[in-house]
């Protein structure tokens, strides 16, 4: 599996395509995971590394994917992001640097406290066997 631009074009959605190659933003309630709640991981849609749990996903009510950590420390990366008039905290893949979506942190309080929120197309999903 390849990430150079042309390549990706032809394997990825025009959507998966703007969220992770050109930094878009899904609309909420739209993607496929935001209500999804079968126990896996998700994964890169671009270079299928492992970036977070299921054991780990909530309800934010946001209408995106909420995560209050990476599946292990190191997958994302965080960046400053001053886009739109706003002053955020960017996520990519740490290995292939798609744009996943933004860290804020009000997640909750009982886990990290941060919110990873990301975009269902920005994700593949590989559920655990039990859970089918």
């Amino acid at each position: 599996m390849t990430n150079r631009p042309d390549d990706l074009k032809h394997r990825l959605s025009e959507v998966q395509y703007r969220v992770t190659q050109e930094a878009a933003t899904e609309r909420p309630f739209t993607g496929e995971y935001w209500d999804h709640w079968q126990g896996g991981q998700y994964k890169c849609i671009c270079c299928n590394e492992p970036l977070f749990d299921s054991a780990n996903k909530f309800d934010a009510g946001c209408g995106w994917p909420s995560f209050d950590q990476e599946l292990t420390k190191g997958k994302v990366e965080e960046r400053f992001d001053s886009s739109h008039g706003m002053r955020r905290t960017e996520v990519v893949c740490a290995n292939c640097k798609a744009h996943l979506g933004h860290v804020f942190p009000d997640g909750p309080t009982e886990t990290t406290g941060m919110r990873y929120c990301i975009n269902s197309a920005s994700l593949s999903f590989n559920g655990n066997e039990s859970d089918d």
